[in-house]
């Protein structure tokens, strides 16, 4: 799904009222019912609702909320900047219908930080929406410090109060902390970073029936990674095929005490449909690999680590996993990348080896792919302030280097060098542990190996990746779940990609 930016989204009200020929207000009216609709069908109307009000049009959702949400036989209180008219046409209208129904009472936000509520009142969050931008201040930063200090449940309309849609505002800004988030149409950018996102709770994308038309059309560089997109990315298999269809990956991966990281990677390459599969190491993990992994074949290249490693014309590589980073390791690699020019890919102590011997970035194939998390990226790349800065220095490094970088993270970004970033949606904290990355290396590989372009292996390895993280953390929890539960249910999410929808 594509991500716009608060400026892209208002060109997307505006072109929906224009193409349906309908009021700006009939279109906050329609985003008002989904989100009672919501509320009601999550919380019921025999709860008590206090709305939070701001000045534009968020403010105007907001008194439509609490008017439905009175309509449904719920109590109500608002609170709003009465000393303040609101400053849009629509919000204005919205104001004045509510104060003519009887039966909910509306008070000056000035008065809200020091109202006592009880626990069980829910929230509605709606000062501000996606148009904000900067640090509240005066009377709504301090009704957003009282209402975090709260205990109450908390539901944001658009987005929590303070929170920017497309940037990092710094760590003094104060923001609503919700538990839920009632977004319209497309998640926002910082839903996604870990900085911003923390302040959203569980975002709910609700439809308001914006244009289709407009959605084709407008070209955006951010996506989300869903099941829609992947089921496009996905290629079925020909009953007419033979394990050579399929290709042929090489694992170069292992080291004395690190054997297991390579039966991880080879395995993911195993379930991830890799035609013919080889493990290239050193020779103290040939009994283990030849146990754990009897699909595979083994290539002994050094004793207790990796000293040399060739791959075939028609094989795909990846390097990393386990493999240490002793010099002669490292020098193998070097060579490797002075004759090497298909795309590979790199992870774990390959990345490290790259991060000590800089020299060596210059040397990657054009559209290779790079897995690190965030200490290997900064040991790559050098450090930055927060996350978002990371990103757009990954997206500098791929475009100069011409590959793709695979920036693992809560929400997982798969950046191409042509300055694409899609954001990963499946996963979970328990994919946080020893392994999981190293199954992901093989699944890429496996990936690239069945023709699949860079772009595509990447998305559609992290994904699955991260759904069959879901399915391992439904089993067995987020806190017992292993890698290799992870691996165990790759199937079941090629099962549910396969079946017809």
């Amino acid at each position: 799904m594509k991500i716009f930016s608060a400026n892209q989204i208002r060109k997307w009200d505006r072109f929906t009222i224009e193409i349906e020929k309908i009021s700006s207000l009939q279109l906050m009216e329609r985003a008002a019912k989904s989100c009672t609709a919501w509320i009601i069908n999550r919380f019921g109307s025999s709860v008590e609702y206090c709305v939070l009000c701001g000045p534009g049009n968020n403010g105007g959702d907001g008194f439509a909320v609490a008017r439905l949400l009175h309509s449904e036989g719920a109590d109500v209180t608002v609170y709003a900047d009465l000393q303040n008219l609101p400053k849009t046409e629509d919000a204005q209208s919205n104001l004045e219908a509510l104060q003519q129904v009887s039966g909910i009472t509306l008070y000056d936000l000035n008065i809200f930080p020091e109202v006592g509520l009880d626990r069980k009142v829910i929230i509605i969050d709606a000062l501000f929406g996606s148009g904000f931008s900067g640090n509240l201040r005066g009377v709504y930063r301090s009704a957003v410090l009282k209402l975090n200090a709260l205990d109450n449940m908390k539901v944001s309309v658009d987005l929590p109060s303070g929170l920017d849609a497309d940037e990092y505002s710094g760590p003094d800004s104060v923001v609503v902390s919700a538990d839920y988030t009632l977004t319209f149409q497309s998640p926002k950018k910082t839903f996604l970073y870990p900085e911003t996102g923390v302040f959203c709770g569980k975002v709910v994308l609700l439809g308001i029936g914006l244009s289709k038309e407009f959605y084709e059309a407008e070209t955006s560089e951010q996506f989300t990674v869903d099941e829609q997109l992947i089921r496009k990315s996905f290629h079925r298999r020909s009953s007419f095929s033979n394990k050579g269809n399929f290709g042929k990956s090489l694992i170069v991966a292992g080291s004395y005490g690190k054997t297991g990281a390579a039966v991880l990677a080879v395995r993911g390459a195993l379930r991830t449909g890799s035609g013919i599969t080889v493990s290239a190491g050193p020779s103290c993990g040939y009994n283990i690999l030849q146990t754990a992994c009897p699909e595979a074949m083994f290539e002994a290249f050094g004793t207790t680590h990796l000293t040399a490693f060739e791959a075939g014309e028609d094989t795909v590589v990846g390097v990393g996993p386990g493999l240490g980073r002793h010099p002669e390791t490292a020098a193998a690699l070097r060579d490797f990348l002075h004759r090497w020019r298909k795309p590979l890919v790199l992870d774990a102590d390959a990345l490290n080896i790259l991060a000590e011997n800089p020299e060596f970035l210059r040397l990657l194939p054009a559209q290779s792919i790079i897995t690190p998390h965030p200490r290997e990226f900064e040991r790559l790349f050098g450090k930055t302030s927060d996350s978002f800065n990371r990103t757009s220095l990954a997206k500098q490094m791929a475009a100069e280097l011409n590959i793709c970088i695979v920036l693992k993270d809560h929400h997982t970004q798969v950046i191409t060098s042509s300055g694409e970033v899609y954001y990963n949606t499946s996963g979970n904290a328990g994919m946080a542990k020893g392994g999981s990355g190293d199954v992901l290396l093989g699944m890429i590989t496996a990936l690239l190996a069945q023709k699949y372009s860079t772009e595509q292996a990447a998305v559609l390895a992290v994904w699955i990746h991260g759904k069959a993280g879901d399915l391992a953390a439904e089993k067995w929890s987020q806190e017992a779940m292993l890698a290799t539960d992870l691996l165990d249910e790759i199937g079941n999410v090629f099962l549910a990609l396969a079946s017809e929808v």
